[in-house]
């Protein structure tokens, strides 16, 4: 490792790091100075996570929670104990990581900055109430509480039915054709079917020709009778089966078509399974609230001229302005009111609180949301800006504040903001690690810890601890190069268009009647600050109007759409249409950062399916097929192969009530998942376990031969993923990792080209190292006929793009409008785009 180069007293104080071996760090040693900014930095996969929160946001965590009272204690979501010698030096410790939010949609921005509870308490306190109404405490202007919420909506703004026409779409079906199509599938809707038989229901003339009573009582009832089942008679048989009192095959139980879809979709785990009823469910305006949620005597207080959901409707950097006049005591907004004096010093207290936490905001570039926005709508970036944003106002002292990739999804206009935020808390005496891949970032920092070289088993060293200007000397740094600018930009022979798809009149979030030109056959680039209205136009807009086009979709965006339905309110629609070019595309392809797999038990071997082609290979050999083994036996998940006692999870938990409960290897299987007859089983000397322990990077070696299975890997490896294990669950990949997975799986597929492949900020949590790779992976999808459109901020994909569309100029209502499009070289000459002097820097090599 270099040593620092700059004297002990120059800061104040440093943190001592001994022996670290949590994850793939290989017993490191380092100093890292407190009261300072420092930026872990190396390439994915490096080890950066593992120190910065893995060893030294664990063990603060760790030392704080002991001074807690073991009730307490249970009550955080403890980190398992960093594997470290010793720490010394080492402060409490704050962690701001990106979680993308699957929350539910009552967890809003004002929810997560505190700012929704100043809200409540000044419309309770200070709001203008209807003459003659009681006073209401601040529970009642919250839509999740009984005393606030509608009654009729309990609080969720629409309200949900069945009617015939939805249960039933097409009435010319008879029963026994599947005319109530809400019923469930296979053996369940044919039970139903069965009962109304015993019933004496006709089920073989069309719906429509039953009398209206029989139909209301089919699907509306109520009454949940018990009846014998003949299975597989015609109701004549049954009729006749019934008279006799012969046995039945069984009893069953009716229930309606309704009660079905409405206990289905409240009560049902699966999410597919409510996707599947709410198609039959209308949800309509709530009539008392109007969608506001809210109980009628809440709505009629205001504020400002506001009720309180108008006004958490408003941007936020409109909302600043609302709240600025009140919040000094000798306001003009206070003169000539009959308003007494304890109203007036509450009114500016909250005032004074709300605009200042407002301010904040608006530095970090979030002055285009607003307060009722949902958390599972917002971006990683987006929610540890909003986190970092209530820290600020904390006026905490002597804290580590530990961040995770801060200045992701941020434009680099927005990076600057960032900046000065951070700088605030570094001044407030607090420490600041950041982990963190943007170089303007780690220029700033005080403090540099490089972590490699290389990713996986190839990293876990520290490479570099002390001043940015020191780096320049460490042969094995592959963030040097980058920050020194080592290496010039290389300007790329620009594609030109095959054919343009344009879109018209297209109005969504803050697009408003928007006409836009996509080309086909190159890469494009769509760039603008946050919020400016990008994925509004790619991801939402595009990616609709493209779906309805070729009413195509893969299982893996059903799912996704299943998803959304449940975490998300009612998507808006896209207004506008596509007016020329679809029918040069084939087939679209939405490679985003959601998670492959919500389970531990998926991973990225199962995910991209080379594990079936491992498992094959795994049943080809002498032994398993003397055992008759299938290649059904070498899964992890499937009972006669797996181990009986962890039933294949490899570890089992050890519950220690006030202590984080731990995960020990499996006694059994000893942490290899399988029973002790499947691991008899080698390829090439390694047992299916072993396979599983490889690096995407070991197993190209090893599967050199078996080109079904070295192809994907190699492909997985060409997007800088080459230090994943094959069997790493998807619960421990970021967003970008997911994407980048997604990316290889289709990679594989060797299409013949007319696809358009759309991706979302590709390069969050890239080094650029790995960006270069993710690059040359792009460019061969353009190379083999395809369209490739990306939502992006890195200038190194930009400037290397053959089209870029930038949006803006502003966030919010301020943007959503083109501002530019052309070749790199003429947005970066346009002096009305944000992204131009960042453009016209790339491309100039600085």
């Amino acid at each position: 490792m270099q040593n620092r180069n700059k004297k002990e007293t120059d800061f104040n104080g440093y943190v001592h790091v001994k022996g670290a071996r949590q994850n793939n760090l290989k017993n490191v040693s380092v100093e890292i100075p407190r009261d300072a900014l420092v930026v872990f930095t190396g390439i994915s996969g490096s080890g950066k996570s593992s120190l910065a929160f893995g060893t030294l946001y664990a063990e603060a965590q760790r030392r704080y929670l002991e001074s807690v009272s073991p009730y307490a204690r249970r009550l955080f979501n403890q980190m398992p104990i960093p594997e470290v010698d010793e720490i010394t030096g080492l402060p409490p410790a704050v962690a701001l990581q990106q979680h993308r939010s699957f929350g539910s949609t009552r967890s809003t921005v004002g929810s997560v900055t505190t700012l929704s509870n100043l809200l409540r308490m000044l419309y309770s306190r200070a709001g203008n109430y209807p003459k003659g109404q009681a006073l209401l405490y601040a529970d009642s202007f919250s839509a999740n509480t009984p005393e606030g919420a509608c009654p009729e909506c309990h609080g969720l703004g629409k309200t949900y039915s069945v009617t015939e026409n939805s249960l039933v779409p097409d009435p010319s079906l008879s029963i026994r054709e599947r005319a109530i199509a809400a019923w469930p599938r296979a053996w369940q809707g044919k039970n139903l079917r069965d009962i109304l038989v015993t019933l004496g229901y006709d089920v073989d003339i069309p719906w429509s020709e039953l009398p209206q009573d029989q139909r209301n009582w089919i699907l509306f009832t109520e009454e949940t009778p018990t009846v014998p089942v003949y299975r597989d008679r015609s109701p004549q048989e049954v009729q006749q089966a019934i008279k006799r009192n012969e046995q039945p095959s069984y009893k069953g139980t009716y229930t309606s078509a309704k009660s079905y879809v409405l206990h289905t979709y409240a009560n049902s785990p699966s999410a597919s399974m409510k996707k599947r009823v709410a198609q039959y469910m209308t949800g309509s305006i709530c009539p008392t609230c109007k969608g506001k949620r809210l109980k009628p005597e809440s709505l009629s207080v205001t504020f400002a001229g506001y009720d309180i959901t108008d006004i958490s409707k408003l941007p936020l950097k409109k909302l600043y302005d609302v709240f600025v006049p009140y919040s000094t005591a000798n306001a003009a907004v206070f003169e000539n009111k009959s308003i007494s004096q304890e109203k007036r010093m509450v009114t500016q207290r909250i005032a004074e609180d709300f605009a200042g936490r407002l301010e904040v905001l608006l530095d970090l570039g979030l002055g285009y949301l607003s307060l009722e926005r949902n958390t599972p709508s917002l971006s990683p970036g987006e929610h540890q800006r909003l986190r970092l944003a209530t820290q600020v106002r904390s006026n905490l002292f002597g804290v580590v504040y530990v961040l995770d990739e801060p200045s992701a999804g941020l434009h680099p206009a927005d990076t600057e903001a960032l900046l000065r935020t951070l700088a605030l808390l570094k001044k407030g005496g607090n420490s600041l690690f950041i982990v963190e891949h943007e170089l303007e970032v780690i220029r700033r920092a005080d403090w540099l810890v490089e972590v490699g070289p290389d990713a996986g088993e190839g990293g876990g060293q520290i490479l570099y601890s002390g001043p940015p200007e020191g780096l320049k000397t460490v042969a094995a740094s592959k963030t040097k190069t980058h920050l020194f600018q080592d290496l010039s930009f290389e300007k790329p022979v620009r594609r030109e268009a095959k054919n343009w798809l344009e879109l018209s009149g297209i109005t969504r979030n803050n697009l408003n009647k928007l006409d836009v030109k996509f080309p086909l056959g190159v890469l494009t680039s769509v760039t603008g600050i946050s919020g400016s209205g990008k994925s509004s136009l790619v991801s939402q807009a595009l990616v609709d109007l493209m779906k309805a086009k070729l009413k195509s979709n893969t299982l893996e965006e059903e799912v996704e759409e299943t998803e959304e339905l449940l975490n998300s309110d009612t998507p808006e629609p896209t207004a506008g249409h596509i007016a020329a070019g679809a029918e040069n595309l084939k087939r679209m392809v939405v490679v985003n950062q959601k998670p492959i797999g919500r389970t531990p038990r998926s991973n990225l071997a199962t995910y991209t399916g080379l594990f079936d082609r491992v498992r094959s290979l795994f049943a080809s050999t002498s032994l398993a097929k003397s055992r008759k083994y299938k290649a059904g036996r070498f899964s992890f998940n499937v009972g006669k192969g797996r181990c009986p006692n962890c039933e294949g999870e490899g570890a089992v938990m050890v519950e220690l009530l006030f202590l984080p409960s731990v995960y020990a290897p499996c006694p059994v299987c000893k942490g290899m998942r399988y029973n002790e007859e499947t691991l008899e089983v080698t390829y090439k000397g390694k047992d299916i376990a072993q396979v599983l322990e490889m690096t995407v990077a070991q197993a190209v070696n090893f599967f050199e031969e078996e080109s079904g299975v070295s192809k994907p890997l190699t492909l997985l490896e060409d997007v800088g993923l080459g230090y994943l294990r094959l069997g790493q669950p998807a619960t421990e990949l970021s967003g970008g990792e997911a994407q980048r997975i997604k990316l290889a799986k289709e990679l594989q597929r060797g299409n013949s080209g007319k696809t358009l492949y759309i991706l979302d900020e590709p390069t969050t949590g890239l080094h650029p190292t790995d960006v270069e790779k993710l690059q040359a992976q792009l460019h061969n999808l353009v190379e083999a006929g395809n369209t490739v459109i990306v939502v992006e901020h890195d200038m190194q994909v930009i400037a290397a793009s053959d089209w870029v569309i930038d949006i803006g100029p502003g966030a919010g209502n301020e943007g959503g409008n083109i501002v530019c499009a052309g070749t790199p070289e003429a947005v970066a000459a346009n002096s009305q785009s944000k992204t131009a002097p960042y453009l016209k820097r790339k491309l100039a090599g600085n």
